[in-house]
């Protein structure tokens, strides 16, 4: 058994965002285009007494050390399917904004998973560890996989997606979280009657082309509306990012980060300074897509 082993794990963007009407099982099908971003949790496994989470950086204050951490909870699915204790001290070091719709949570799941079954040298598969992370949560299995890639059912069935260059981002954290189920909730009270969700060709192709013009004319978020009904001050931040030259605006998921396309690495910085200085967010961070997903250091 190895002293301890860690994994560094990227955040997402939706760059497509379709959701149709709830299930009979609360749940919403997708057409979710994701793509992994270069900002990065990292989870450390080291051998220990019983279960344990620790949380060291920004917002970890807000993280649940208990067993709803999807950590905690993907080392007990693992440790039960292969018969052994989940005796294991999980240290997150986070830097993917906590509560901001770029699935921390999910990301620190995956990493957990990759890190547990390193240390305890249980010997998954590729397909073992998508299938618990699928039970994990909708967001958890491209967490693993990244790059860029189509979600649909309920986010967890992916298809790998080729992508033509690098994209760059800006990402404004907010002040304040959303909570994901009472986005979805304010989303079929807005949209009763959404319609069955579809990838857009248009969309698909301009990420195959590596065309940031093209990206930017056709990325959307059904989760944007609801996301500004409860959070309203979304709607000053996503005006600062465009009139500082984003080429494109919304919101990340289901929030309250907000995302920003930019032409080239000096355009973004330009956005990310006009957005600090603007007050209507936290902090605002630069980074380039597509990044590989879970990988031992």
């Amino acid at each position: 058994m190895s002293a301890s082993v860690t994994v560094r794990v990227p955040a997402k963007v939706n760059v497509q965002l379709a959701v149709g009407a709830a299930r009979p099982d609360g749940f919403h099908d997708l057409a979710n285009v994701f793509l992994a971003v270069g900002l990065h949790d990292e989870v450390t496994a080291t051998p220990a007494d019983t279960l344990r989470v620790t949380c060291e950086g920004p917002g970890a204050d807000q993280v649940p050390l208990d067993r709803t951490n999807l950590a905690a909870r993907a080392a007990e699915l693992l440790a039960a399917r292969h018969g052994i204790a989940p005796d294991v001290h999980l240290h997150i070091a986070k830097d993917i904004p906590v509560a901001g719709g770029m699935a921390g949570g999910s990301a620190d799941g995956a990493a957990a998973l990759v890190a547990c079954d390193a240390l305890w040298g249980t010997h998954a598969s590729r397909a073992q560890l998508l299938d618990i992370c699928a039970e994990l949560g909708s967001d958890v299995p491209f967490s693993l996989v990244g790059g860029a890639a189509l979600g649909t059912g309920r986010g967890e069935r992916l298809q790998p997606l080729e992508v033509g260059g690098t994209f760059h981002w800006v990402f404004a954290v907010a002040d304040g979280g959303l909570s994901t189920p009472a986005v979805y909730r304010e989303f079929d009270r807005l949209t009763p009657d959404a319609p069955a969700p579809e990838a857009s060709p248009a969309l698909l192709e301009a990420l195959r082309r590596g065309d940031v013009e093209a990206l930017a004319a056709t990325v959307t978020n059904d989760l944007q509306p609801a996301a500004l009904s409860l959070f309203p001050a979304l709607h000053d931040t996503l005006a600062a990012g465009t009139a500082a030259g984003a080429l494109a605006a919304l919101v990340s998921g289901s929030g309250p980060t907000t995302a920003f396309l930019t032409a080239d690495a000096a355009s973004a910085q330009k956005v990310a300074d006009a957005l600090t200085a603007s007050g209507t967010c936290r902090t605002a961070r630069v980074a380039t897509s597509p990044a590989q997903g879970a990988q031992q250091l």
